[in-house]
């Protein structure tokens, strides 16, 4: 058992060097298509070496499992948003191509909705798939409302960083680190954002409709989020007033895979 836990761990990390390599191809890709320039280099050089490290600091705390199907899609998923995040930062200087940056970013989208698939037809489904899932989703999200916060303004970062100052708040305050339960409610609006954020990036909209497709988007997100903060404070003080006045509350847990910003494996 020790023997193949080392060499699903081998098997695993060896897949995530791939995946790195595969980042540096594509930025190879970009600089020789577009000319990605010095901020495009340096922040797609810096996103794939910090998801290589995460995800392998993640796989060595995890139980040794074969790295899977479904997380090849995620991290194909995660070097397609390497790209398009060196595309971002580097339209601080120069706009990149439209066909390019919307082609990778459609593209990472339609496979948020395969990895899922993937692991549950191949029974390989783990809290790791899916909080690494979630995270590629989020960073995805922020990276596009920075890229529209540059035509609309500031105010579409709401989008990108809600996520972010929830999961800081709940260092804070432990009740929101409940579990919630699953809602399709919830997967639609978080599915809402990347498709609303990438019709802005493309431009196809005039440009008062674009405003207000965002701003719904925004507060479709805001809704679920308050949503989900509602219910978790109730259920926390309803089992605050079922513990007993004085007594002590063990914190609730709250599965990898369920969060109020994210779907987990869709």
């Amino acid at each position: 058992m020790a023997l193949n836990n080392t060499y699903d761990a081998r098997l695993a990390q060896q897949e995530t060097a791939v995946g790195a390599g595969a980042q540096l191809l594509l930025l190879a890709f970009l600089g020789a298509a577009i000319g990605l320039g010095p901020a495009g280099w340096l922040t797609g050089l810096a996103f794939g070496i910090a998801t290589w490290a995460v995800l392998n600091r993640a796989l060595r705390r995890s139980q040794p499992l074969p790295f899977g199907p479904a997380n090849r899609v995620t991290l194909g998923r995660a070097i397609l948003v390497g790209g398009v995040t060196a595309l971002v930062a580097d339209s601080f200087e120069s706009s990149p191509p439209l066909t390019l940056f919307v082609g990778l970013t459609a593209v990472a989208l339609i496979l948020d909705g395969v990895d899922g698939k993937v692991a549950r037809r191949t029974g390989t489904s783990s809290a790791l798939g899916a909080r690494f899932d979630m995270e590629v989703d989020a960073f995805l999200i922020l990276v596009l409302s920075v890229y529209v916060a540059m035509a609309l303004g500031p105010w579409v970062l709401l989008i990108g960083t809600m996520r972010y100052v929830f999961v800081a708040a709940a260092r804070v305050l432990p009740w929101l680190n409940g579990a919630l339960p699953p809602s399709m409610a919830r997967k639609t609006v978080a599915a809402l954002q990347g498709v609303v954020l990438l019709v802005a990036a493309a431009g196809v909209l005039a440009r008062p409709l674009t405003f207000a497709l965002v701003l719904l988007a925004l507060a479709l997100l805001s809704w679920s989020f308050g949503r989900d903060i509602a219910w978790l404070w109730r259920t926390a003080a309803g089992r605050a007033g079922s513990a007993g006045y004085g007594a002590a509350v063990p914190s609730p847990v709250r599965p990898a895979e369920v969060s109020a910003a994210g779907r987990g494996r869709s």
